[in-house]
């Protein structure tokens, strides 16, 4: 087996020398284990995470193969449960949700509101997929996203928090009879990523863990066109943005208040904010305030 072709076939062509060095052939690699690829001096997660998943694909060539393994495989039941491949992993979970959406179904045909919501889709689709998110699942006017999965990235919370600032101006954009506006939460944590769940349009990538219904109660809270963040979120990102401290939130399903963060702007290279992002999450956040208190009069 050319194991330096195999790994230009994965996209890790640099670990090539590394393995050349430690003589690792084909037999070795189809026994290889995360802890070896740590060993070796893998660092990055999201790379030990494609070669173990390539590794596993060998299995079958592979002739230190475990042959009860096999000969349990071969007499499984036929009416056993689908097995599901569910991986452990570091997840950014983003929440996206338009305002409004109620109202707007009042005050528009229905082909014009599926146009509407087709054309705001498209937009959140196309922008996060340019910082490499998984649109997981649509959901009426809501957007289930996740960065770090399939393709893991050591800035993902960097790329979701970008992603969410380039959601909004995106769907602002939008050309319609109205301002459309949307709320956003992300989280950071750990989470199981499972197999596909569902049929047709229902179908997405199970996960589990507190992390996703984190995003969400974060979504739920924020202003139109803000964007709120989890504690964990703001410890990888806090130095490339300007946040504002909300404070611990009590949250539904969680037992404890969880810290949360406003984003006010991203910070330039230089430390500067963009005038226009910062403005309007500015005004945003005065706006929300100013409703805030006159409900409480």
């Amino acid at each position: 087996m050319d194991v330096a072709a195999w790994l230009r076939g994965l996209g890790l062509e640099q670990y090539a020398q590394l393995f050349r060095d430690n003589d690792i052939d084909g037999e070795i690699l189809c026994g290889m284990t995360a802890e070896d690829l740590k060993e070796l001096g893998i660092s990055s997660f999201g790379h030990r995470r494609r070669l173990l998943n390539a590794i596993t694909a060998l299995g079958g060539e592979s002739p230190t193969r475990d042959v009860a393994q096999s000969a349990t495989s071969a007499t499984s039941d036929a009416t056993s449960p689908p097995r599901i491949d569910a991986e452990r992993r570091q997840l950014t979970v983003m929440f996206c949700d338009l305002v409004g959406s109620t109202a707007l179904s009042t005050r528009h045909d229905p082909e014009d509101l599926r146009d509407l919501i087709g054309g705001y889709h498209r937009a959140v689709a196309e922008t996060v997929g340019r910082f490499d998110g998984f649109v997981a699942k649509y959901m009426g006017d809501g957007v289930l996203i996740y960065f770090g999965y399939p393709h893991a990235h050591e800035d993902d919370a960097e790329r979701a928090v970008r992603a969410g600032l380039a959601v909004i101006e995106a769907v602002g954009k939008l050309p319609a009879r109205e301002d459309l506006r949307v709320r956003l939460g992300v989280a950071t944590g750990l989470a199981v990523v499972g197999d596909l769940i569902g049929e047709g349009a229902a179908q997405e990538r199970g996960v589990v863990g507190e992390t996703p219904n984190l995003a969400a109660r974060l979504q739920a809270m924020a202003a139109p066109n803000t964007l709120v963040i989890a504690e964990a979120t703001r410890r990888q990102v806090g130095g490339l943005f300007d946040l504002a401290d909300l404070g611990p939130q009590a949250l539904a399903g969680f037992a404890e208040p969880q810290p949360a963060w406003r984003l006010t702007a991203a910070l330039s290279e230089a430390g500067s904010a963009p005038a226009s992002v910062a403005r309007a999450m500015a005004l945003a956040w005065a706006a929300a305030i100013a409703s805030a208190r006159e409900r409480a009069r």
